[in-house]
């Protein structure tokens, strides 16, 4: 799944490359303006997927593969930070009991918001902008919901933290990398990151921040430029949003090298097999999808 956010648009590929699902249908107007989507990330029970469209300051909770808006949270290009507003959401996940979990980037908080609307709980300070965890905070870039209620925290100036669901705080760690972008949780006290700059870097560290694998070359094919997201797939593979070169990437840990994509290498479309601006993604795994009997008919697409 991938938030292609310069088309305004989410799509379900395959290894084929084949687009199986996209939001919104062609020549279908979403039930609210759907612009500048940064994120997508499937729900529990892969029936739901929350987007955040960062410029225009909502989040969305849509059905899979109906493509229903369920709820949302937000003004319409409207920023703030009273009840009901954001300031560039980003990274939005949606937890159990229709809590979606929310890095408010420029509020500098981190939210949980409920079905209902309601703030239900908050990590930082609205608008004090310091690096303070968990009391405040520094613009925040991303807010990863981990195992027993813990949220992992990229701060934008450089800073890696992991909150409790107490609110105490774990551990804040300076990184190694310009931008912090979307830090992934490995287990085993590893982190996967993106370093969001150009060139651009995807790294393993540990939480003290000594990094223990890193791909990113300086110039050719291989570059990244400004990859926001990356995520561990089986077989020894990361897939990277490699977000200014208008593609998504695997690349095989062991050799540094890219395997796979889907985009085209510095060319922006709305085609199929063509991507603008990728800035999020989601893995759906193919023997979940096959268990589900409306998500099986959009994976294993009839035969013509």
């Amino acid at each position: 799944m991938i938030a292609d956010r310069g088309n305004d648009r989410v799509l379900l590929v395959d290894g084929r490359r084949r687009i199986l699902w996209r939001y919104p249908r062609p020549g279908h107007t979403p039930a609210l303006p759907f612009t500048y989507d940064d994120d997508v990330f499937f729900g529990p029970g892969w029936r739901r997927i929350v987007s955040n469209q960062e410029d225009q300051h909502t989040i969305q909770v849509l059905s899979f593969p109906g493509g229903r808006l369920l709820w949302h949270y937000g003004h319409v290009n409207r920023r703030g930070s009273a009840p009901g507003y954001l300031n560039t959401p980003d990274d939005a996940y949606l937890l159990p009991h229709d809590v979606v979990s929310v890095a408010d980037a420029y509020n500098c908080r981190v939210l949980f918001i409920s079905k209902r609307h309601r703030i239900v709980r908050r990590i930082g300070q609205t608008g004090v902008c310091r690096h303070d965890p968990p009391r405040t905070l520094g613009a925040v870039n991303a807010a990863t919901p981990l195992p027993l209620g813990r949220t992992l925290i990229a701060e934008i100036a450089g800073w890696v933290d992991e909150v409790a669901a107490d609110g105490k705080l774990i551990f804040s760690t300076r990184v190694p990398a310009s931008y912090p972008s979307d830090p992934q949780w490995l287990g085993h006290g590893k982190i996967l990151l993106a370093d969001y700059a150009k060139p651009g870097h995807v790294l393993i560290m540990t939480r003290q921040g000594k990094v223990l694998w890193r791909y990113g070359p300086a110039s050719g094919p291989g570059m990244l430029d400004h990859p926001s997201l990356a995520l561990r797939l089986r077989g020894g593979l990361v897939a990277v949003n490699d977000d200014y070169r208008h593609r998504v990437v695997l690349v095989d840990v062991r050799t540094r090298r890219i395997v796979w994509q889907y985009g085209h290498t510095d060319v922006a479309g709305s085609r199929p097999g063509y991507l603008d601006t990728p800035d999020g993604m989601d893995l759906l795994p193919f023997r979940r999808a096959l268990a589900i009997p409306a998500v099986r008919g959009v994976v294993l697409p009839r035969r013509r």
